[in-house]
């Protein structure tokens, strides 16, 4: 997905929220160094790897998105065919998920932005289950990692600001497996989010302090 700009009512630019994750959050670094190190005594550069995995959790999520938006896939000219296989074979866990949670889709894709908390953020989408509103959010990824919690704790936030029907109904993730088209449903209470989303709003000042500290190292 492009990256989204995203500005407060005044015209100021802030960043997304998975910017201030990404830049700001060093855990699991470790396990990053060693992936690497495996891949290099394999013989493959880790940074083709890691872009052909990207690509592939990309095309899932492209799926998806025509799938909720009732649009046609277009295939990238650049995805190869066993990208595609395991998109799909992804692509089949969230068909199967889906129709067993029969969640009814409110919005998708919204790009929102805090006023308050001056960051933005594009959540793949909010529905209702049981009466509820409840974020949703589809990962391709091999295990739900800390990062994943913060930036849906972030949406939310996001949500509930900008919205006058909050969020009562939690955070749902679905984790597609990009090899076998499994998939595992998680589901978290607001409440039990609460650290992830102190968690973020330390980022967030992170964020601005590592920029001032640039400024002052310059």
């Amino acid at each position: 997905m492009p990256t989204v700009p995203y500005y407060l009512k005044d015209g100021t630019r802030v960043p997304g929220c998975t910017t201030v994750i990404s830049t700001s959050l060093g855990w699991g670094k470790e396990g990053l160094l060693v992936w690497a190190n495996r891949e290099g005594q394999a013989g493959r550069d880790h940074r083709e790897t890691r872009q052909a995995a990207a690509d592939v959790g990309t095309l899932a999520h492209a799926l998806v998105e025509a799938r909720i938006r009732a649009i046609p896939f277009e295939r990238p000219p650049t995805a190869t065919d066993e990208q595609v296989r395991l998109a799909t074979l992804a692509f089949n866990g969230f068909e199967e998920w889906f129709a067993a949670s029969r969640i009814e889709l409110i919005e998708t894709e919204m790009h929102l932005v805090s006023e308050r908390h001056r960051f933005g953020g594009t959540p793949d989408a909010v529905g209702r289950h049981k009466g509820a509103l409840c974020v949703l959010d589809w990962k391709a990824s091999r295990a739900v990692y800390p990062e994943h919690l913060i930036q849906v704790a972030a949406y939310e936030h996001l949500w509930n600001e900008n919205r006058p029907d909050p969020i009562a109904g939690g955070v749902h993730l679905c984790k597609f497996a990009k090899d076998t088209g499994g998939f595992s449903h998680h589901w978290w209470p607001s409440e039990a989010l609460e650290p992830a989303w102190r968690a973020f709003l330390a980022l967030r000042d992170l964020y601005d302090l590592e920029r001032q500290m640039k400024k002052l190292a310059a």
